[in-house]
C-alpha cells in the first residue's frame, strides 16, 4: 500500500505545473517590424508557442486598417497541445478553436475568447 501512496505522489508531482522560473525561450525571432507590416514567432520550453504577421491593408485611404493573423497553442494540464488560430481585422477578432489531441479546450478559456 506505501508504495502505491509513495507512486501516486511522484506521478502528482512530476504532472504539476512547471515554475515559471524554469521556463526558457527555445526561439523568439521577429522580421520586417515596421508600420505597415511585422512579423513575430516564440516557443517556450514548457510548449507555448505563438506566431503571428501584421499587414497594413488600404494604406492612405479612410479605410486603412492592420490585418493581423496567427496562432498560439499552450500545453494543458493534462498533457493536450491546444491551438488557437486567429484573424483580427476590421471584423475584430475571429479565433478558430483547434481542439487539442485527446481533448477539447476547457470550456472557461472558449468562453473567454469567444467573449
Amino acid at each position: 500500500m506505501k508504495v502505491i501512496v509513495v507512486l501516486a505522489l511522484v506521478a502528482a508531482a512530476s504532472a504539476a505545473p512547471q515554475n515559471l522560473q524554469d521556463v526558457q525561450v527555445l526561439r523568439y525571432e521577429t522580421d520586417n517590424v515596421g508600420p505597415e507590416s511585422y512579423n513575430f514567432a516564440w516557443e517556450l520550453s514548457n510548449g507555448s508557442k505563438h506566431e503571428e504577421q501584421g499587414q497594413l491593408k488600404n494604406q492612405g485611404t479612410e479605410n486603412e486598417a492592420m490585418t493581423v493573423q496567427g496562432q498560439y497553442s499552450w500545453v494543458g494540464p493534462d498533457g493536450v497541445t491546444y491551438t488557437i488560430t486567429y484573424i483580427a481585422d476590421e471584423n475584430g477578432f475571429q479565433p478558430q478553436i483547434q481542439q487539442g489531441v485527446g481533448g477539447a479546450i476547457p470550456p472557461g478559456v472558449v468562453a473567454s475568447l469567444l467573449g
